[in-house]
């Protein structure tokens, strides 16, 4: 089977990573284009051995994007077209339909209640994206929360499979080791008590809050993984609290890591440094980093998370939710700093979002849309 991914572009995130884990696991002849921005994540999927062609897309409305798209889809003669983000959704559904390619799957990672990949929602956001969805055969949902979603907001629920989101849940095992090296390298106490948060710098992250509760507890220290245009904001209210020297942004990390990456710079070893992982955003689609720091034997304290949700009450107790406020959260975490509740075995339903999983089920909906009729979509 020949599959090719077409996303929007390939800097450190989320969905790009997830593909780049998926790509890894498929026993598919795999090929990617990125419309824009060929970052890390390109170059390690050339470093696995999988092609990578960038299209070099200049904008949203950049339509001489469209025949060069096609026109690759044509000589690669591929079995089944893969899209994945907004962009590259609309566009890559549309070239595979008129490159005469049927089997077209779409993933959708970034669907919250209110927003679509940090912006948002609107009324032609939806018009278009219901529009690109008539093109394909299939949209996988990573949680069954982002599948409700798809429902609400009118894709037939049989067009829609849930895959849910995976990573390499060996690599996040807690090491000793491991957390020295980080400590060392972010040049942290080896018995400072330790915040930790995961994601991209933006606003809907209420990264700003946990700054200032972190700030709050004598002591503590914050740990940013991520980058993004919020930023030199986040600095500015680390100095307006006093803490800028107990905030530390490590900035974007690739995950998995290039084999050249020095000692304690990888996201597991960096999970390893900290002492309890919050979550403060109010809107996710999955809750990949939650997920990844429960696997590190982390506590967890989280203000929403699907991945969590979909699961019976109960099955992750090292993670709590919250509201998000800030005196909670700081009250939260000055009693944690007092007693750390140490290291756990991760919950056996964290477990089952391994990626060999997630991709055995890729696989199924890739055979379905090969051999099954159509599902209208109307």
């Amino acid at each position: 089977m020949k599959v090719l991914h077409v996303i929007t572009g390939l800097g450190i995130g989320g969905a790009e990573q997830q593909l780049r884990l998926l790509a890894r696991q498929m026993p598919v002849d795999t090929h990617v284009i990125t419309l824009t921005e060929p970052g890390p994540v390109a170059a390690g999927l050339r470093a696995d051995g999988i092609p990578v062609t960038h299209l070099g897309m200049k904008g949203n409305r950049d339509v001489s994007v469209l025949p060069r798209l096609v026109r690759h889809i044509r000589r690669g003669r591929y079995d089944v077209v893969h899209t994945h983000l907004y962009r590259a959704c609309l566009y890559g559904r549309l070239a595979a339909r008129i490159a005469g390619v049927r089997a077209l799957v779409a993933t959708e990672h970034s669907l919250g209640s209110d927003q679509i990949e940090g912006r948002p929602l609107s009324g032609g956001t939806r018009a278009l994206y219901l529009a690109g969805e008539r093109l394909g055969r299939c949209t996988v949902a990573v949680s069954p929360s982002v599948a409700r979603r798809l429902e609400d907001w009118g894709v037939r629920e049989p067009r829609i499979r849930v895959v849910p989101n995976g990573i390499e849940a060996g690599r996040f095992a807690y090491s000793a080791e491991a957390r020295r090296a980080a400590r060392e390298r972010l040049g942290v106490e080896q018995d400072a008590f330790v915040v930790g948060g995961v994601g991209r710098l933006a606003a809907g992250k209420r990264f700003d809050s946990l700054i200032r509760a972190v700030a709050a507890v004598d002591g503590a220290r914050l740990v940013l993984v991520g980058e993004g245009a919020e930023r030199a904001r986040l600095l500015r209210t680390a100095q307006q609290c006093g803490a800028d020297a107990r905030v530390i942004l490590t900035g974007a990390c690739e995950d998995p890591p290039s084999p050249h990456a020095p000692a304690g710079s990888s996201l597991p070893a960096l999970l390893s440094a900290m002492d309890v992982f919050v979550s403060n955003s109010p809107d996710e689609a999955f809750g990949l980093a939650v997920v990844e720091a429960l696997a590190a034997g982390l506590p967890v304290l989280y203000a929403a998370c699907p991945a969590i949700a979909d699961l019976p009450a109960g099955a992750v107790p090292a993670a709590r939710r919250i509201s998000g406020a800030h005196d909670e959260l700081s009250r939260l975490l000055r009693g944690l700093s007092t007693a750390p509740p140490g290291r756990r075995a991760p919950a056996d339903a964290v477990l089952r979002y391994d990626i060999a999983h997630s991709a055995q089920q890729l696989m199924s909906v890739y055979e379905d849309v090969l051999t099954q009729p159509v599902t209208p979509s109307r």
